[in-house]
């Protein structure tokens, strides 16, 4: 599924295309995503200027005039800019029209995506609880360290909650801990504060290798201009079972935690 370096992949592309254009309305051919579509919403943006463009985790919010668009890629979704308009392909549930002419097109094989306007998004249900941005200042090594303590929770899952980080997702918590050196079944009560202060700087090391590859292609991700990322070519863990580690040469196993499949190498993660 699109991950945080993937969203953050579009948000850079579509800055510079959309940033202060109007919207002039909302074209919705499947309002079945996730939640549904509002009926109201087209009539809600139509006639609003694109201010910014920001992320927060793994949403893309557009800030606009009195108000905000909070989109959700989902599992499999992707969102397109259009400089002119073409013939909609199976799974192109909506195109928000620009009075240029161009369009954002969003398609989601899996409908897992989202689409919601609101005026408070820092208040909205599906951001409010968030944590901290795993790129930004508050997100440390002793952040990590404080929330830990007393937790039987495995570490992986742990750095994949969205209330204690946002948008370390699968690929790049299996990535991160590799890197780190620590095993992603350890409890992350049990883990120090030095192995914590390094897989801090290891997630953002990760999510930023990942960024300047333009994100990482598994079976869906495409950037906002339909180019995939390259990231993939890099990983040392994912999906790499049974194949040599890279740094050792003992073979990479992979077991299911928390319904999510985990990527490790038994010699070097400890």
């Amino acid at each position: 599924m699109p991950e945080l370096p993937e969203v953050e992949t579009i948000r850079r592309g579509l800055v510079a295309l959309v940033t202060e254009s109007r919207i002039s309305g909302l074209t919705v051919r499947e309002r079945r995503l996730r939640w549904p579509i509002a009926p109201k919403l087209s009539g809600n943006i139509a006639g609003r200027r694109i201010s910014s463009i920001r992320r927060r985790g793994k949403y893309l919010l557009l800030e606009l005039d009195g108000g905000c668009l909070m989109i959700h890629l989902g599992m499999s979704g992707s969102l397109r800019y259009l400089p002119d308009a073409e013939t909609p392909k199976p799974h192109d549930h909506y195109d928000i029209a620009l009075e240029d002419g161009a369009m954002l097109r969003y398609n989601d094989p899996r409908r897992f995506g989202s689409l919601h306007f609101t005026r408070k998004p820092n208040e909205h249900p599906l951001l409010r609880h968030l944590g901290p941005e795993p790129l930004g200042d508050d997100f440390t090594g002793e952040y990590l360290w404080r929330r830990g303590r007393g937790r039987r929770t495995a570490i992986k899952p742990f750095i994949m909650n969205g209330e204690i980080v946002v948008g370390v997702g699968n690929i790049y918590a299996n990535e991160a801990l590799y890197r780190a050196g620590i095993h992603p079944l350890r409890a992350a009560g049990r883990i120090s504060h030095q192995r914590m202060d390094r897989l801090c700087a290891e997630i953002r090391g990760v999510l930023e290798d990942a960024l300047r590859s333009g994100g990482t292609t598994l079976r869906d991700f495409v950037g906002s201009d339909g180019r995939p990322g390259y990231f993939r070519q890099s990983l040392s863990v994912y999906e790499r079972d049974n194949q040599p580690c890279r740094h050792c040469g003992t073979a990479i196993l992979r077991r299911v935690t928390s319904q999510r499949a985990t990527y490790y190498c038994a010699t070097c993660q400890r």
